[in-house]
């Protein structure tokens, strides 16, 4: 439910284009279009919210009212409408367009969707009771209008309009629906309210006001220009980032900033809330309202099958690579990641399901999906969809792969297909992947991501995948600059195979060190005023290629990294093998005083520098300086420490120069002497000359000799170096690996805990069950194990918990002869045909005894069922009705008697009195029972009866006896009597009983 938030009204801070999506190909109208869908009991909601609408003023939008009516009767809802609205009513005819302050509804028998602000009518295909009319006009309106859709779901029976709802969500639109309580039927609004993306639930008489201010709130406002979020602005957001990430524990900067935005400003209307900072206030406040807006950000717009072309690729192009070479019994992994509420995961599992039953072999299907919503991951295990998935499902797969619940509504997935996929709350950003899988299934996740973001996920789908492994994409989704990794497969489709990795440039590291912002040759990246301007840089970049002189970055061993300017003039191409060595690529006369600079300068760790080197280049000489210095090492990497800048300084040529005439000697020898010493200092010079170059080659000699030494020696380390990193890749992968199967294991897990928890409530249950009908039962397999018993088994065969595990026959019972049960139980198993007994315990207790087989789910016999129900009661009211039968026959034997059958208590007093006796004595029944027996002994013979009622109640047997008895009319009469003692169940008399028959002798 929102809650109405007003302030002073301030001006909304900017955060990005009102329309953050891209437009669609025609110009959308300026108005909301407000879809409305009902069925059972929707005329009173339809009178209910028109009637709520502002007799005053236009509402600035328009109403498409779609209703589930009889295709065969004229619809009453225009007529209905137009009493209680101002606007224009009409019955939809094909192509209408859709104006503001105005009312369509749908005709019947017609299903209807919105192409580009028109009204489009169709003939339904699906028979009458499988219609969603609502579903397929909220999607097309979802689709024609985006952001400015708006669905609401009224009275109704079944879940049209939940599918719809879902869709006009995705696109960033409002959902209402009716508050169940206010509905004749609330079967639709129950199900767009269970999706979690109802905004308001409301009656409809309330639902015209939040409607008008909603739409106020998000239209009513002039565009804002189309512009990146301000300063304060994105510092707000990174604020509502930080509250999601505490409450959810998930971190959403990252995604794609359009989206999120969007997403932030339908909650600001939803709540009627202008600032943004007043948004943060509200969500510090209010907990509930974050797990709103993080439900908000993760809408998926989901269906089984959806984009039918692209799994038709799939299933076509894609899932055949998946079993080629496999083996039966293989597994097939795949990986769902983003799965929502289950559909895509479902799907995939359906068309392996339908490839593996054409190959006619057995495989083992993990479908892994995988979502950070808790929520839609418990509904995608329940595997229980509405019945509108039947407009995205076709009729042989409907029937193949789901079962319809009993009362019509949903639809629920097969058990086999049930069991082959595994959903796991998982972040697909921060946790493990799953690995050695044959395919990912990522549709419509990526674009909702930043592309950095993307930049991590598609490597990391190359990892999960094995060889030739198959990843399936969006239609707005692609590898990007990933090509190396992925072949495309589908290029229209978006189904790519994975190729091997191909590693990464030799001197990547290097080539990121030297970047200040980004990439060696690209720009820096930076936003304008937060670094060096353009025009400076350029600058820079010109003067050092036409001033600066050419140079090399090479490591101590002389590999070059990196050249600068026109350095052919010192270096060419060494002969043999290609390298990119400075001092093999050294002209003739650089190469010794760079190899000595070189080490000096790596010795000494501070600049060499060799002035006037005469070097040869193309047949003639340049004069150079040398110089080679240590590039110094950057705040973050010590890789520079290694490296040594070599700069070659080209010198002019000096100009002609004039010497002084030399001495001329005479003829006579006089300047013999001072030739003589300068021939002596030349060949001193030249002496000393091929002692150095001796010197020197001996020098270069033994240092190329200790290069060598060096060289092999740092080519073993290399080598060690190479295993010790090789191990190191595979200790890495075995890591990765086993974080991946700890994420799968953990996955399973928690599908596990979940059936086993379903499971102990299953188990509570049946016991509560069984112990609740009082029943003694006890399951025992072929073998006549015992697998489990009642406690009210107990009463009839001595059973603890012990027992379990035991065979039967090795059980003492406490039946009174009956010793078969075992027989009986196999005569059961052999013959499949139940038996009934009824037994008795040694306590007097009855139980009727039923023995049938234990039939499993798959029509498997795995032993039997034993149940004693008790009886008792039952005997007893059997012996009961007998002894009552009984009683019956012996009553009609002395009504019908002709002599007279009299009862009376031992004080005299007459109980009983037969039809006999009043013919004999003349009294009634009723008069009789009002006397005492001494009325009819004559006066002298009481002490004589009385003698005898003594004897009687001794229960002493006495012989018929002569007595005299006195009528009402006086007369005595002469009777033969036999008299009965009467005893109950504690052997005491308690009555008298006489049969009385006059005596022959009598007249």
């Amino acid at each position: 439910m929102a809650t109405n938030k007003r302030k002073e009204k301030r001006p909304a801070e900017p955060l990005a284009p009102s329309a953050a999506a891209p437009p669609p190909e025609h110009e959308a109208p300026g108005f909301p279009i407000v879809g409305i869908g009902a069925s059972a009991g929707g005329l009173a909601a339809f009178e209910a919210f028109f009637s709520g609408m502002p007799a005053d003023r236009d509402p600035g939008m328009a109403f498409v009212l779609v209703q589930h009516l009889a295709p065969d009767h004229k619809s009453i809802l225009t007529d209905l409408v137009k009493r209680y609205t101002r606007m224009q009513v009409f019955e939809v005819t094909d192509g209408m367009t859709v104006k503001p302050n105005c009312a369509y509804i749908i005709p019947p028998n017609r299903d209807m969707a919105l192409l580009n602000g028109t009204l489009q009518l169709l003939e339904p295909v699906a028979p009458r009771g499988h219609r969603l009319p609502i579903d397929f006009f909220f999607r097309s309106l979802a689709q024609d209008q985006r952001e400015r859709a708006i669905g609401i779901v009224l009275s109704g029976t079944g879940s049209d309009g939940t599918q719809g709802v879902r869709a006009i969500k995705g696109e960033g639109g409002m959902v209402m629906a009716q508050n169940p309580k206010s509905t004749e039927y609330d079967g639709m609004p129950a199900s767009a309210i269970a999706t979690g993306l109802v905004d308001y639930v409301l009656p409809p008489a309330e639902m015209p006001a939040q409607l008008i201010a909603y739409v106020a709130q998000v239209f009513g406002k002039a565009p804002r220009p189309v512009s990146p979020p301000a300063p304060k602005a994105e510092d707000t957001l990174k604020k509502i980032f930080l509250l999601l990430r505490t409450q959810t524990g998930h971190d959403f900067s990252q995604y794609k900033q359009s989206t999120i935005i969007r997403r932030v400003e339908r909650r600001l209307a939803v709540h009627q809330i202008e600032r943004l900072d007043e948004y943060v206030r509200y969500l510090q406040q209010t907990p509930a309202e974050v797990e709103a807006l993080f439900r908000d950000l993760l809408i998926g717009v989901t269906s089984f099958f959806r984009d039918p072309e692209a799994f038709v690729a799939l299933q076509e192009k894609a899932i055949p690579r998946l079993f080629a070479g496999k083996p039966a019994g293989a597994s097939i992994r795949v990986w769902v990641p983003g799965c929502s509420t289950g559909e895509e995961a479902y799907s995939v599992a359906i068309l392996l399901q339908e490839r593996m039953e054409e190959l006619k072999h057995s495989f083992k299907l993990h479908v892994f999906a995988t979502d950070i919503d808790r929520r839609a991951i418990e509904f995608a295990r329940a595997g229980i969809y509405p019945a509108s998935i039947a407009s995205d499902i076709s009729p042989q797969r409907l029937a193949r792969f789901f079962s319809q619940e009993p009362d019509g509504s949903a639809y629920r997935i097969q058990k086999n297909i049930r069991d082959s996929v595994i959903f796991s709350e998982q972040d697909v950003i921060k946790d493990p992947p799953f690995s050695k899988l044959d395919l990912i299934s990522c549709r419509n996740l990526l674009i909702y991501m930043g592309g950095e973001l993307q930049k991590k996920l598609i490597p990391l789908f190359h990892y999960a995948l094995n060889p030739g492994g198959m990843l399936f994409l969006g239609t707005s989704e692609t590898v990007g600059e990933f090509v190396d990794l992925f072949a495309t497969l589908d290029r229209k489709h978006k189904l790519y195979q994975r190729k091997e990795e191909i590693a990464g440039a030799r001197h990547a590291g290097f080539l990121a060190l030297l970047r200040e912002d980004g990439p060696v040759g690209r720009p820096s990246g930076k936003a304008p005023g937060k670094g060096k301007l353009p025009v400076r840089e350029l600058t820079e970049r010109t003067l050092l290629e036409q001033y600066a002189p050419p140079g090399a970055v090479v490591n101590e061993r002389g590999d070059i990294f990196y050249l600068h300017g026109r350095t052919g003039k010192y270096l060419e191409p060494a002969p043999g093998e290609a390298g990119m060595n400075i001092l093999q690529m050294a002209r003739e006369g650089l190469r010794p005083d760079l190899t000595t600079a070189l080490h000096k300068a790596a010795a000494l760790k501070a600049p060499v520098r060799h002035p006037g080197l005469r070097i040869k280049t193309n047949g003639d000489f340049v004069i150079a300086n040398l110089t080679v210095q240590p590039v110094p090492a950057g705040p973050d990497s010590d890789l520079a420490a290694k490296l040594f800048l070599v700069v070659f300084e080209e010198v002019p040529a000096p100009g002609p120069q004039v010497s002084e005439p030399a001495d001329v000697p005479n003829a006579g020898g006089e300047a013999g002497e001072p030739t003589a010493d300068v021939g002596a200092r030349v060949a001193a010079l030249k002496q000393e000359l091929r002692a150095k170059e001796e010197y020197l080659q001996t020098t270069i000699e033994e240092l190329a000799t200790s290069n060598e030494e060096l060289k092999s020696a740092n080519e073993e380390m290399q080598s060690v170096n190479e295993e010790l990193q090789s191990t190191n890749e595979e200790l890495e992968t075995s890591k990765e690996e086993l974080q991946s199967v700890n994420e799968e294991l953990a996955t399973v897990n928690a599908e596990l805990q979940n059936k086993v928890a379903d499971l102990s409530r299953a188990n509570n249950d049946m016991n509560n069950l069984l112990a609740g009908t009082g029943i003694g039962t006890i399951f025992v397999d072929h073998l006549l194990r015992i697998q489990r018993f009642t406690p009210a088994a107990t009463q009839v065969i001595n059973l603890i918990l012990t027992d379990v595990g035991r065979p039967l026959g090795h059980i003492v019972s406490n039946l009174v002869g009956y010793d078969r049960l075992v027989a009986d139980v196999r005569e059961v198993l052999d013959s499949l045909v139940p038996k009934e007994l009824e037994v008795q315990t040694h306590a007097g207790a009855w139980f009727l005894m039923r023995i049938r087989p234990y039939r499993t789910d798959e029509n498997v016999i795995e032993g039997a069922v034993i149940t004693f129900t008790e009886i008792t009661e039952l005997k007893k009211a059997q012996v009961a009705l007998r002894e009552i039968e009984d009683v019956r026959r012996l009553a009609a034997v002395v009504r019908d008697a002709q002599d007279a059958i009299v009862v009376h208590d031992l004080e005299g007093r007459i109980l009983a009195w037969n039809p006999g006796a009043e013919r004999m004595y003349g009294w009634s029944q009723a008069e009789a029972l009002t006397m005492n027996i001494r009325d009819l002994v004559p006066d002298g013979r009481w002490e004589e009866a009385l003698a005898v009622l003594r004897r009687l109640s001794r229960a002493e047997v006495i012989e018929a006896f002569r007595m005299q008895r006195i009528a009402k009319d006086g007369r005595i009469l002469e009777v033969w009597l036999t008299a009965t003692a009467l005893v109950n169940d504690s052997g005491s008399v308690y009555a008298i009983a006489t049969t009385e028959r006059k005596a022959r002798s009598e007249p």
